[in-house]
Formats: C-alpha cells, structure tokens, sequence
C-alpha cells in the first residue's frame, strides 16, 4: 500500500480506532495469571500508542509531502544507475540537443491533488546524460489541447520540493496547478507547463542539486536530462527563454543555483525560503567540502562571473529564512542580472507550506512578466502589497555580517530564532 493517499490514512485511522476501543473493551476482561494480564494490556497500550504516532506522521507527510514512498521513508532508495565525470559544464561532452528524440509513455498520477484540475500524468524517466532513474510528473495548462492552441509552444516550470520532500508536493500540498487554473483561463497568468521531477535520489541525503561524479550528477538531471525529455514529448519553447525554475527551501537553493550557473538553460528562478551556502542543509552532499561548498553557492557564482547572467531572480522569506539570502544576491548582482527580493512578516506563517502556497499566485504573475509572456491580462502584484515589500531598513535579523553576505541564514537559524 502507497505511504501517501487516502487508502493508507484511512486505514490508519481505523487501526487508531481500533486501539482506543480495545482496551475500554477487554482491560477488565481480561482473564488468567496477572502477569499474563499485565502483558496483554501493555500491548494494547503500545498499540494505542504506535497507532497515534503513525496517524500523526500520515496527515503530517500528506500535507506535507515529505515521504513519497516506503523506500524514501526507510531509507533504501537509490536512483542513481551511474556517476560519471560529466566535467564543468556538465554534458560529459555530449550535445545533448542533438540526441534522438525518446518518446515516454505517460500514465495519470495517483495521490492527493493528483486528479485535480486536468489531472497529473507522470513518467520514469531515465536519464541518459545524468545516470539518474526516476519518475517526473507534468501537468499542461487548459490550452494546451485547445484548437487555437494546437500550433504554439508552451513556456515551461520546473518545480523543486524542499529535503526531505516529493515530487508531488507541488501538486499535492502547494496545490500549484489548483491555484493557477482559474488564473491562466482568465489570462492573469501565462499558460505555464509544470514539471516536478524527483530530487530525492539518494537514501538519506540531499544532493543539493549537484554533480559529484562517482556519487550522483543531480545537475544534469534537472538542467538537461529532464528538460530534454520535455522539449522530446510537449510543444514547449526553447531554452534559455522559455525556462524557469522554482523552488522552496532546499529546492530554493537549488532553483537559484541552476539558474546562476546555467543561464544557457534556465531566464528566471523563484527562491522560497532558501539559501545560498549549501550548508544551509546539513544533510547536504553539496557542502561536505570547501571546494563542492563554494562551486555550489549562487552567491559565490555570482559574484565571481566574468559576464553577469542574463537571468531574473524572485527571492521572498522572512528574516533569518530566505530574506538574507535575497540581500546578498542582490549586492552581488549587476545587469542583466536582476533579483527581486520580497520581505514576508514573521507572521506569515514560517518555513512550512502555510508560507510558500499562498505566494503561488504573484511568483506565476512575475514570471508570466520576466519570462516575456506579456499576453497574459492583469498588472506584476507581486511588486505590490505590504506583505510583499522590502522594508526600508533591511533587517538582518541577527544575522553575522558573513551570514547576510553568502545568505547562510537556514531554516534551522529560523526556528532557533522564533
């Protein structure tokens, strides 16, 4: 039975249901020698117990994504088949453009917000530059099968969960494609196609999205095997202009990363409560030496590229979670380069999914505008409003003046400081 959907809370609460009942029932029914009785009636309460902890983790995972299957939540996945040297920019010298098309078969996704506006479809994916097996889920906008439709290309998002997190979390707890259906029939926003490819790939870690060879090439991944079947099976538009990527907390870190490193691939890149030192997540590959660390940090990248990216950034977060991250991108970026960066309130609703679902709605709205898809009704508010200001006075919110520099403000110094 899947960890995640309704067959398995369900049965969840029934067992919990169970536990509670049997010992009102059988405690002083209980029959033979007392320790015999005593046994049983701590077994009863142990399974009352094991089943209110194991009803709690399912509606926490639910509504959060964070454990797609029994293998992620134990442990044991591995999607890695291969790890070669791909080398700087990540091809392994391949032109990748240039590789036969592959047709994938496509099936509709199961899961919470799977079957919801249009429907999810999902495919396994093998990455033929990467070395990375594993599933990425698609939705299309309403137009896409639309006559008027059938001759133009789409623009398309990548959306990144955080670690520990699913693919699915876009659709099934940020409800992105829920929220943006009404908004793209009435023209506020560009007719996006979404894609949420699996960034789990290795048993408890987080890859931080980057090429180690001889452990994982999670960079070319996300930045070419995946595109690249994209462009082989839908109408989409070409890269760099028709790309974005979009992430929160690990995966903002790592939408911001694959942008500043690949501008040839990636115009803009929305960061959710990230951050740009990858030791922002302690369980990061990224980080595990200065070299990987620093290769790794947009900030760094930034700063030091001979040609500044011609690239778009949205950084939104309180201070403390994502905000310093915001200030020092911006310090270092010089045009084209730009960076957007949007102050939320302590009582927005912290590092958690309260927070980032309700930005849904103006990211799309700036990236309908950055991404050229002018067509599109309705004015940029995500430039507009208190909560999405920058305040007058930028707050480092305690942060050192190294931390506000390389944006090493993490979730973790969040929750310290609340």
């Amino acid at each position: 039975m899947s960890l995640t959907g309704t067959p398995f809370l369900y049965m969840t609460i029934v067992l919990s249901v169970v536990a509670l009942i049997l010992p009102l029932v059988l405690w002083s029914r209980m029959r033979g020698p007392k320790p015999l009785r005593t046994a049983a009636r701590v077994l009863m309460l142990l399974f009352a117990q094991g089943t209110a902890v194991t009803l709690v983790f399912v509606l926490v995972n639910n509504e959060n994504n964070l454990y797609d299957n029994w293998a992620d939540l134990l442990g044991t996945g591995n999607h890695v088949q291969q790890a070669a040297d791909l080398g700087r920019d990540g091809t392994g010298g391949i032109a990748y453009k240039h590789l036969p098309k592959v047709r994938q078969e496509f099936k509709q996704a199961d899961g919470p917000g799977m079957h919801a506006a249009g429907g999810v479809r999902v495919t396994q994916l093998k990455g033929r530059i990467s070395g990375v097996n594993a599933e990425v889920y698609v939705w299309l906008p309403p137009q896409y099968n639309e006559p008027a439709y059938r001759h133009k290309k789409f623009p398309v998002v990548e959306l990144l969960p955080g670690y520990p997190g699913s693919a699915k979390a876009s659709f099934g707890s940020m409800k992105v494609h829920e929220q943006l259906l009404p908004l793209m029939k009435s023209g506020q926003v560009a007719p996006f196609i979404l894609v949420a490819p699996r960034t789990n790939l290795l048993a408890g870690v987080d890859t931080g999205c980057a090429n180690i060879p001889g452990t994982v090439n999670a960079d070319s991944w996300l930045s070419i095997d995946v595109p690249k079947m994209v462009m082989d099976n839908f109408r989409a538009l070409p890269a760099p202009q028709g790309w974005a990527v979009s992430g929160y907390s690990a995966g903002a870190h790592c939408a911001v990363k694959l942008a500043v490193a690949h501008p040839d691939r990636y115009r803009a890149a929305v960061s959710m409560s990230g951050y740009n030192d990858p030791i922002g997540e302690r369980n990061s590959l990224a980080a595990q030496n200065p070299t990987l660390r620093a290769e790794n940090n947009p900030y760094l990248l930034l700063k030091k590229a001979h040609v500044p990216p011609r690239i778009a950034l949205y950084v939104s977060g309180e201070s403390g979670d994502g905000y310093q991250a915001g200030v020092a991108l911006e310090s270092a970026a010089k045009a084209p380069t730009t960076v957007h960066v949007v102050f939320l309130p302590r009582s927005a609703g912290g590092h958690t999914m309260a927070l980032w679902r309700p930005q849904v709605p103006d990211v799309f709205r700036w990236l309908t505008l950055q991404m050229g898809q002018n067509r599109a009704k309705g004015e940029d508010r995500s430039l507009a409003g208190t909560a999405g200001a920058t305040p007058p006075t930028p707050s480092t919110g305690g942060s050192t003046r190294a931390a506000l520099a390389s944006g090493t403000s993490s979730p973790a110094d969040a929750e310290r400081k609340r």
